[in-house]
């Protein structure tokens, strides 16, 4: 089943088709990534793919692939990850509370319709749409394909998560009863700093030597740091990596989302957008964090450490980061989740949108009462946290 709709091209008139896919792999690396963005290395094939084939995303893991992609003849011209969700794990939106709402009136929530990254909240692009198209006929007919499937299998709701500015006012233009729901994520912004002291000197006095002290600590405690980037992490390397982020998992007391082989996957395919920070202990390794790098900005993402050390994260997560930016000509940082340790070192708040469609009319009322409620509070922590930037004030 397919939906389509008919856009103007000239004179001619061209057929916009919109299927899904039971996997990435039904769909030419080749033809997808010419419509994603540099700066988006989560959305590349490489990396959809290494999510299915090392099986982290799949029916057994409640993640069943189902790609939205439009053809136009047989150029592909528009695309969105898609994906049927069996639970609310690995969203980092939560609905658990929509969810048990409907299923104690005796509805049922699971499964619903999700378009992410998964186990990410990396915000950016999601809909993928050829340069020479206007992105409102592709989301036309992404709609309308969308709706029928939900439609059909009687899916309780689909949620667009962390989608760029762009694409949720796409979106919103295009289907106008879609709930938005706010949300913020601390990033870091290079100011023409020009090297790690420059960025130091824009911030406080307190904060300065704050930051100085942490460092300085991890040293003290014969704390040595490396960065690794593309071919030059070596499989040792990513093993050990692995075993470290597997504890943070274990910590918590449940299984990691990913395995090992979905990061020797993403390394063998995309050596070059990885970067490994290795802190390492009388010559041993003993902590590692994975970055991501895209044309213009870094993502922080995976981190795990075998030893107990004052500030270690902050080094390696934080710091490290920021000195690579600036090494680098990167822009933007993207640390992850979570929010005030990151504020204090000079991360700002971004303001994020989801979207979310419920089927329910009882609940689609409860939920869109809550999204405005909730966006108050957001709206209110953001501005303190603007506030609270710690950077000195001009004059």
């Amino acid at each position: 089943m397919s939906t389509s709709t008919r856009l103007t091209a000239g004179a001619t008139e061209e057929s916009l088709v919109c299927v899904s896919l039971a996997s990435i792999n039904d769909v030419a690396a080749s033809q997808w990534d010419a419509l994603v963005d540099a700066d988006q290395p989560f959305l590349r094939h490489a990396y959809l793919q290494a999510l299915e084939a090392s099986g982290s995303v799949s029916e057994k893991t409640g993640w069943v692939p189902a790609h939205l992609v439009v053809w136009q003849g047989q150029t592909l011209v528009g695309a969105m990850p898609f994906y049927r969700k069996y639970h609310s794990y690995g969203e980092y939106v939560f609905d658990w509370a929509w969810a048990d709402a409907i299923e104690r009136a005796g509805g049922r929530y699971y499964p619903k319709a999700l378009s992410a990254i998964p186990y990410t909240p990396v915000p950016g692009q999601r809909i993928l749409v050829a340069s020479e198209l206007a992105v409102d006929g592709v989301v036309e007919v992404l709609a309308g394909e969308l709706k029928r499937i939900c439609d059909e299998e009687v899916l309780s709701s689909w949620h667009f998560l962390f989608g760029s500015a762009a694409d949720v006012s796409a979106w919103q233009r295009q289907w106008p009863e879609l709930m938005a729901r706010e949300g913020v994520q601390f990033q870091w912004h290079d100011a023409d700093y020009g090297d790690f002291d420059g960025f130091l000197a824009a911030l406080t006095s307190k904060r300065r030597k704050m930051i100085k002290r942490e460092r300085r600590l991890v040293a003290d405690q014969g704390l040595t740091l490396q960065r690794l980037e593309g071919e030059a992490i070596t499989p040792l390397a990513l093993v050990h990596f692995y075993r470290c982020y597997s504890i943070t998992y274990h910590e918590r007391g449940r299984p990691p989302y990913l395995n090992l082989d979905f990061f020797q996957r993403l390394h063998n395919a995309m050596p070059d957008a990885l970067m490994l920070v290795q802190a390492s202990l009388e010559g041993r390794p003993v902590a590692a964090a994975l970055y991501l790098k895209g044309s213009q900005s870094l993502y922080g993402r995976y981190w795990g450490s075998e030893v107990v050390a004052d500030c270690l994260h902050f080094e390696a997560c934080y710091y490290q980061g920021i000195e690579y930016c600036l090494e680098n000509g990167l822009s933007l940082f993207d640390p992850g989740t979570q929010g005030e340790h990151k504020l204090v070192r000079g991360f700002h708040p971004q303001r994020l949108c989801s979207l979310h469609y419920v089927a329910h009319p009882g609940l689609e009322a409860g939920v869109a009462q809550f999204c405005r409620e909730e966006a108050q509070h957001v709206k209110a922590y953001r501005q303190a946290a603007l506030d609270a930037l710690p950077f000195k004030v001009p004059g």
